[in-house]
């Protein structure tokens, strides 16, 4: 495993005690304290118990760049966004690493908007990192640590303001909510309540321990999905560790494509209110398929939640998000929300009077794989140059990496933002041309 800090403009990250020090998290902290020129700043965590220790580094940090700490503790990646907007806070800081595994952690960057920070400005904090020029306030303009009340529950209400509760609280569902002990837990088990859903809870204590790894996909969900079936719960919800990516279990214990999470949502949407909709380019093409249906018009980004946000507001459209589970609906925030997901696929299980099953087989059908390479960083350049010319019919687009159309089918090629790889993602009609798109593709690495 790669032990070296990773630094981008939407963060850092990296093994905590090795790469992730205490030094250099206080230091992020400041640059990011320098760059806002002070204010109040929102500070919170997932549950990895290293985030405690670097709590205190972060908090030294910000206060020492002249910024008030506004600390609301253990909760979602997506809740940090609406405290920043409901305080009037000038930024955030989410300490988290993700889906990575419990050795990681990490800082993710919002502005005042309550959104991550844009690659512009996140280059900002990132340069004031990089050469050390932060700004520390004088003895008498050191900020303090306060602790403002609980915004979970503002969380909840604005989730349930975008879909019709009564309708989803006669069908009472019962739901096995699987949050591994990550921050969610809470957050998620009090809305499915809101919402009349009998909950079966697994890993809902936010303690960081987590029962199975971290990132929420069908190869580490084996366990999981027999115990929705076994429950006789109508749908399996299952968290990442900072709760901003929901996957999807059905009825009969399928652990189902992140990509399902995001397409079940739209479809919802767009029932009530048409609109433009817009995802990253790694993202599969029933999305696209589902908008069109609907009239709506579709759009693509470069992959990074900033990007997808930044598409949204310049098209005003009505929902966007990521093929990883991520869902955003600019009703509740510019955040990837997992409860607004939550809602929403039980409302148009309610609506629709089908199973979890019947409403992804209604579906378009496609075949994905994600594959991920190690391509030293000088030697991509002329990898990505091969791929295209290997593949002269394709439409090309070099707005992230490399991406080859056609008219059924298509490959991604980007390095990653937040792991030393190199992804290499596929779709078409079939596993078989899939995997052969993403051979053809490895093989010019």
């Amino acid at each position: 495993m790669n032990h070296e800090l990773i630094v981008s403009v939407s963060g850092i990250r990296g093994i905590v005690g090795q790469s992730l020090t205490p030094e250099v998290t206080c230091r992020f902290a400041a640059a990011l304290g320098s760059y806002l020129k002070g204010g109040r700043v929102v500070l919170s965590r997932d549950s990895r118990p290293s985030g405690k220790m670097l709590r205190q580094a972060v908090t030294a940090g910000l206060t020492a760049a002249g910024c008030s700490v506004e600390d609301i503790g253990i909760a979602p990646t997506p809740t940090v966004g609406i405290a920043v907007r409901q305080l009037g806070a000038a930024g955030g800081i989410q300490i988290t690493a993700s889906h990575n595994p419990s050795p990681w952690n990490g800082l993710k960057m919002f502005g005042r908007d309550g959104a991550v920070l844009t690659a512009e400005r996140g280059k900002q904090v990132q340069q004031l990192f990089e050469t050390g020029e932060m700004h520390y306030a004088a003895w008498d303009g050191i900020g303090d640590l306060r602790v403002p009340p609980d915004f979970q529950e503002v969380h909840s209400r604005l989730a349930c303001d975008t879909v019709s509760v009564p309708t989803v609280q006669a069908s009472a569902f019962r739901v096995l909510l699987d949050a591994n002990g990550g921050a969610g837990g809470p957050l998620g088990t009090s809305l499915l309540r809101h919402l009349g859903c009998e909950i079966v809870e697994v890993g809902c204590d936010a303690d960081g321990r987590f029962a199975h790894e971290a990132e929420p996909i069908p190869a580490h969900l084996v366990e999981v999905g027999p115990q929705v079936a076994r429950s006789e719960a109508a749908i399996g919800f299952v968290l990442d560790p900072d709760a901003d990516r929901l996957a999807l279990i059905d009825e009969k214990g399928n652990c189902l494509s992140e990509e399902l999470t995001l397409a079940l949502a739209v479809k919802f949407r767009l029932q009530s209110k048409r609109g433009p909709v817009v995802v990253n380019m790694s993202t599969s093409r029933i999305i696209e398929d589902i908008a069109r249906e609907a009239g709506c018009e579709f759009l693509r980004t470069a992959v990074g939640e900033a990007n997808v946000v930044a598409g949204m507001r310049a098209s005003q459209a009505v929902i966007g998000g990521e093929g990883n589970g991520g869902i955003i609906d600019p009703r509740v925030g510019w955040v990837r929300d997992p409860f607004v997901g939550m809602a929403m696929i039980l409302n148009l299980m309610s609506d629709q009077g089908q199973s979890l099953s019947e409403l992804v087989a209604s579906l378009p059908e496609y075949a994905m794989l994600k594959t991920k390479f190690t391509v030293p960083k000088e030697k991509l350049a002329a990898a990505l140059d091969a791929i295209e010319k290997h593949w002269p019919d394709a439409k090309v687009n070099r707005q992230d990496g490399l991406r080859l159309d056609w008219h059924d089918r298509w490959v991604h090629v980007r390095p990653s933002n937040t792991e030393p790889v190199v992804r290499v993602i596929a779709e078409s009609p079939t596993e078989a041309e899939t995997k052969r798109l993403c051979d053809e593709a490895a093989a010019c690495l």
